[in-house]
């Protein structure tokens, strides 16, 4: 007789940072029900031409999206929430969420001009949700956004602990405090299994409060003259309200740049937060108040390309302009992979005789997720028979798996995307199967295989440049001595000379050839891709992408 099983499946956010995604099943083997947590993306970077999202293939869960009861949303940062639009449409479920991530997620789907109100379940925090034969429990964390969420996932074989992304911040700023109350009676209750973030499992002490980086914060801006651009991730409400209250002590108005520092703040506010911050002025209006009377807060504090920083600093903004003698805070992170763009525009910005303070020179940011300490705290609360890492690196979830031991956790599992964990029955968890996963990119307004054509052939493009050949064929099939010759993004000083060589190249290949049918058409390409490409390899260093095409006249 078939026992019931209890699995966990990471299709994202396991060896990485970025595009989480959760499965959890229970129920005999072969009438198993299933739930996601969280469907996250992450950013492509240089060496994916044209592409600029990426997120977990979620062909596991659609073969088994008739027992899917639901996707379960944490908190509403993109690595969590990001692919929601994509993956719903092929899974066609009921999304739940608390009422901040409720909002922008219905904002994503409205960009599709999809509505998703009837599919949209809105819990209230430290509400429940009721998925048989799961249970689930929001339990109110802090993090860097409104409204982050652990959750209590209590099933017939034992409860379980997702703890989404989270820190101990005890000071927050905006939102509930950490409800670690409710996490003590979790671990008094029991856990079978803490699935836990590993953000920052190598960093000691504590991750540090939101009030500490006011206090700093307040402390440089009164001692700044002129304009002040604060540049912040727009999802960090609390970064949002100290930007609000440091403009108003320091005797400034403030003006918000970029749409999504637009988009959060109208949802905190239909939130019921930020009640009590001075209003926003219109970027617009903000011209023509004095440099030292002004503050603006903009998005693009990563270097994006079309970010309202880089847009400021490229004097191509329509609203504002940055001169001499302004300073720039840089109150963020630095993302891992950023750094290059970001010490380039750092690098502009102190050029242009315009101050910059980052984390690196002065204490304006904290981080988001927990440092040991904090997650010491976790541990001692839950009290966890095993933990699984997940949200980091291989090289974070190794060493959490030490820390685990180190915290005398029975059971900690190591994991990757694809693995799952067989929690119940048994005595001792395990990795006992493998699921398919990988990645999708959007490209364009469509989904491609990470090894998909057009993938291929943008990055051979982008390395070794075009070259397109046309061939006349007359109506007996002879070819015509004259090719037309296209090509881009080859280094071809002597242009005519390197024309004439190809041609010469092209005729000799040709020459052998009379067309009658369409294999011969094709072995002629063939040949002709060979031939040209091998020409320009010896010319140029380059192997092009190669076009040939035959024309009939």
């Amino acid at each position: 007789m078939q026992k019931d099983e209890l699995l966990f499946c990471p299709l994202g956010g396991s060896g990485e940072i970025g595009m989480n995604m959760n499965l959890y099943a229970y129920g005999k083997p072969s009438e198993q029900k299933w739930i996601i947590i969280d469907t996250g993306v992450t950013f492509a970077d240089d060496t994916i031409p044209g592409i600029d999202v990426i997120y977990p293939d979620p062909g596991f869960i659609i073969d088994r999206k008739d027992d899917l009861l639901g996707i379960v949303i944490t908190h509403a940062h993109e690595d969590h929430v990001g692919a929601i639009t994509h993956l719903w449409q092929k899974l066609n479920c009921k999304i739940y969420a608390t009422p901040f991530t409720a909002i922008l997620i219905k904002e994503k789907f409205k960009e599709k001009n999809i509505d998703i109100t009837k599919d949209l379940k809105i819990v209230e925090l430290n509400g429940n949700v009721s998925l048989e034969p799961f249970n689930i429990e929001y339990i109110t964390l802090t993090h860097s956004i409104l409204e982050p969420n652990g959750l209590r996932i209590k099933t017939p074989a034992g409860a379980i602990l997702h703890t989404g992304d989270w820190k101990v911040d005890p000071n927050p700023l905006v939102g509930g405090d950490i409800n670690s109350k409710r996490l003590k009676e979790i671990g008094n209750e029991g856990v079978l299994a803490m699935i836990c973030d590993s953000t920052n499992v190598f960093s000691p002490g504590r991750s540090g409060s939101e009030l500490d980086v006011r206090k700093n914060l307040l402390n440089i801006m009164n001692r700044l003259k002129k304009k002040i651009i604060i540049t912040s991730f727009a999802s960090n409400v609390a970064r949002m309200e100290t930007a609000f209250y440091c403009a108003e002590k320091t005797g400034r108005q403030i003006s918000l740049v970029g749409r999504s520092m637009h988009r959060i703040y109208k949802a905190a506010r239909q939130c019921g937060y930020l009640k009590n911050t001075i209003e926003p002025i219109d970027p617009r209006d903000a011209k023509n108040f004095p440099s030292e009377k002004i503050v603006y807060l903009c998005t693009g504090s990563q270097g994006e390309p079309m970010g309202a920083m880089m847009r400021i600093t490229k004097n191509i903004h329509p609203d504002v302009f940055i001169e001499k003698g302004d300073a720039v805070i840089f109150s963020s992170k630095i993302i891992p992979g950023n750094e290059k763009k970001l010490y380039k525009l750092h690098n502009q910005l102190v050029k242009d005789g315009i101050e910059v303070i980052s984390e690196e020179t002065e204490f304006i940011h904290v981080s988001g997720h927990p440092n040991r300490e904090d997650l010491k705290d976790m541990y001692n609360w839950v009290k966890p028979r095993c933990v699984i890492p997940v949200h980091g690196e291989h090289r974070h979830m190794i060493e959490h798996i030490n820390f685990a031991k180190e915290m005398q956790v029975p059971h900690p599992v190591q994991v990757e995307n694809g693995d799952i964990v067989k929690l119940y029955p048994g005595d001792i968890p395990e990795v006992y199967d493998k699921a398919p996963s990988g990645r999708l990119y959007l490209d364009g307004s469509i989904s491609v295989e990470e090894d998909s054509q057009s993938i291929k052939d943008r990055k051979n493009l982008s390395t070794n440049g075009y070259l397109e050949i046309t061939i006349l064929i007359t109506p007996k099939g002879n070819i015509h001595n004259s090719p037309i010759t296209t090509f881009r993004g080859l280094p071809v000083y002597e242009q005519d000379e390197f024309v004439y060589g190809l041609e010469d190249e092209i005729e000799k290949t040709t020459r052998s050839f009379k067309l009658g049918n369409k294999q011969q058409e094709h072995n002629l390409i063939d040949a002709l891709k060979i031939a040209c490409r091998k020409f320009t390899k010896e010319k140029t260093g380059k192997k092009p992408f190669t076009n040939i095409n035959l024309v009939k006249i």
